[in-house]
């Protein structure tokens, strides 16, 4: 083990805690399937260990042999049988990277499979707390952290102890002498190393917070919507001294840090050369008098320069073992933050046919933090207690099949909420959400995602081409069907026109189309992938009356022949809804028609009159 690589393990000293032995039988776990390429590697560690031993006993046979004037086949052969070491500890070093690249990206492979996989199924609340940074980073440094105790500490405390054991063996045999006075020089190699490293780690951890504090101003500007947000009300000339300030921070902290290694280097070469220096004196003396063989003492000077590294790399081994434990203890801590919605063993299908959309009674609040996040994932110390305060209060009612039920109300009224419960986002307190006269909490997640199909103010679309996102709803739908979809939803001449069409990459969240566009290609998706039940947030809240004019009737395909559940901001848009709902204070206030409550003179009326001052335009809307 290599000094930087003793000072990377001392720099990263976790705190002392006991080894929990749960966490090793996980840990077990991960590492049993691959417990063959595993034990061989250990096994070639040992090997490899024992050659790096034996080298320097040969070398010092060589001598041995030329100075007594043996005959030249036997320093020949010697010479042989260093060269033939020296080739077969190169090949099994070889075998043994390649054994521990393989175990080590494998080990990365399940363990960020198992992560991704189960954050997946984490409920929409999880990630309206995490921070996306902290959580990508427990699928890379953490992962990474943890796949190192296989490839680095495991076999290098095997290798070390190996190395040791047969170094001192070897050097005690040669000289007990020599081999007391490099042990007594022992901790003067060792303690500045460990003083160094707590200075180099404080430093480190400062350089971490400056590069994190970096990274998230990097990446919120760096968006579409934060570098506009920056030009349109910013001062990007603080944003650029700010940024630049830790910038400097970190470049005066790298500065510090890399003199302090020099240092570290340094010392570590002058212990060294002086522990050498004495080694030869002392060896020397006894040569002189007869007491050590030439090709001995040439023996221990080479021994010696593999004894200290051993010594060192055990001596913090706890370190080393305890930093990838808690790696994996990082990793195992989103693996065991159970996921709020689960679907049940026997879980069914939404029966065939239309389907009706059923609430009854239902009660809701949003779960609370302790529920479904983690303080380390939201980067805070300790995790807001409050939530569990009811937003919905007993709302009712029923679309029947290929019936439109609008939603209207205030803002934060619980609209957005209500749409969020169809397709199981959140489950229900109490009370029932049914699909075909089913509870969906006793549906598979599949059949739901078949079933419901859902477009929201902000259609959201991946960095990936116009093909992709649209094929990300029904990944076998052939072309034919693709170019159906847009042009049913008004969109298929613009695709045309472009240089790439379907495989125009349409830029960050689509940023690269205009707010119709993008909305309408949200609508071509949901045609693509052909629900029974349509649910639209909103889904022109944010357009001009010219992108509005072209997306109604884009949804005017959408909404043909299916059930459908309509958030309305523009109470102009829903005035052909079978059953108008008015939400106010998570409550249903009134129900019925467009006619029938603006007759009633209550809420509704209160809302289109608000949007319809103008008696001419209120006269063209009704």
């Amino acid at each position: 083990m290599t000094a930087w690589h003793q000072l990377y393990s001392m720099n990263n000293r976790p705190e002392r805690r006991p080894l929990s032995r749960a966490t090793l039988r996980r840990i077990s776990g991960f590492a049993r399937p691959h417990r063959r390429r595993l034990t061989l590697f250990l096994l070639l560690s040992v090997v490899l260990a024992g050659l790096a031993v034996a080298s320097p006993l040969l070398a010092g046979r060589v001598v041995d042999a030329i100075f007594n004037s043996e005959p030249l086949d036997v320093v020949v052969v010697v010479a042989l049988t260093i060269a033939g070491l020296a080739v077969a500890e190169a090949g099994l070093g070889l075998l043994n990277r390649w054994l521990s690249a393989g175990i080590g990206e494998s080990l990365i492979l399940d363990l960020r499979t198992a992560v991704f996989d189960h954050v997946q199924r984490m409920p929409i609340a999880f990630f309206t707390r995490t921070r996306t940074g902290a959580l990508v980073s427990r699928l890379n440094n953490d992962v990474i952290g943890a796949q190192r105790a296989f490839t680095d500490t495991l076999s290098g405390v095997v290798g070390n102890l190996v190395t040791l054991a047969l170094t001192l063996t070897a050097m005690i045999g040669i000289s007990w002498q020599i081999t007391l006075l490099a042990l007594l020089l022992l901790p003067i190699f060792v303690l500045p190393a460990r003083r160094m490293g707590t200075r180099i780690a404080r430093l480190r951890r400062e350089a971490a917070d400056h590069n994190a504090a970096m990274g998230t101003q990097m990446t919120e500007r760096f968006s579409a919507p934060g570098a506009t947000l920056v030009k349109l009300f910013g001062r990007p000339a603080h944003e650029s001294a700010e940024f630049a300030s830790r910038a400097r921070r970190v470049r005066d902290i790298g500065v510090r840090s890399a003199m302090t290694q020099s240092a570290f280097v340094t010392a570590l070469t002058l212990v060294s050369a002086l522990a050498l220096a004495l080694v030869y004196g002392l060896g020397g003396f006894y040569a002189l008098r007869d007491q050590l063989a030439p090709g001995a003492l040439v023996s221990m000077a080479m021994l010696l320069t593999r004894l200290y590294a051993p010594l060192t790399a055990l001596a913090s081994a706890r370190v080393d073992v305890m930093s990838a434990v808690v790696s994996f203890e990082r990793v195992f801590e989103v693996l065991d933050l159970k996921p709020l919605i689960q679907e049940r063993p026997d879980a069914g299908k939404v029966p065939e046919g239309p389907v009706a959309v059923e609430f009854e009674d239902v009660r809701f609040a949003y779960p609370s933090a302790d529920k479904v996040s983690l303080a380390s994932l939201e980067e805070v110390a300790a995790l807001d207690s409050r939530g569990g305060v009811e937003v919905l209060h007993g709302v009712s009612f029923r679309a029947e099949p290929g019936q439109m039920v609008a939603l209207v109300g205030s803002s934060g009224a619980g609209k957005s909420t209500i749409a969020q419960l169809l397709p199981r986002l959140y489950d229900v307190d109490s009370g029932a959400v049914r699909l075909g006269g089913v509870d969906v909490r006793d549906l598979t997640f599949d059949s739901i995602r078949d079933t419901l199909g859902m477009v929201t103010q902000d259609g959201h679309l991946f960095h990936e081409t116009i093909r992709a996102n649209l094929l990300l709803a029904r990944p076998e739908a052939s072309e034919d069907e693709i170019w159906d979809a847009l042009t049913r939803a008004r969109l298929a001449t613009l695709i045309q026109s472009l240089p790439d069409g379907l495989d125009t990459v349409v830029g960050e969240r689509g940023y690269r189309l205009s707010g119709g566009e993008r909305q309408r290609l949200t609508i071509a998706r949901l045609l693509l992938a052909r629900p029974r039940v349509v649910i639209l947030d909103e889904a022109t809240a944010a357009l001009d009356s010219t992108s509005e004019a072209a997306v109604q009737a884009a949804l005017g395909e959408a909404l043909a022949g299916r059930t459908a559940v309509v958030i309305a901001h523009r109470l102009s848009t829903i005035r052909a809804a079978d059953l108008i709902l008015v939400i106010e204070d998570g409550r249903v206030v009134e129900r019925g028609t467009h006619a029938e409550l603006l007759a009633a003179g209550g809420r509704y009326e209160e809302l289109y009159r608000t949007q319809f001052e103008d008696p001419t335009v209120a006269e063209a809307a009704a």
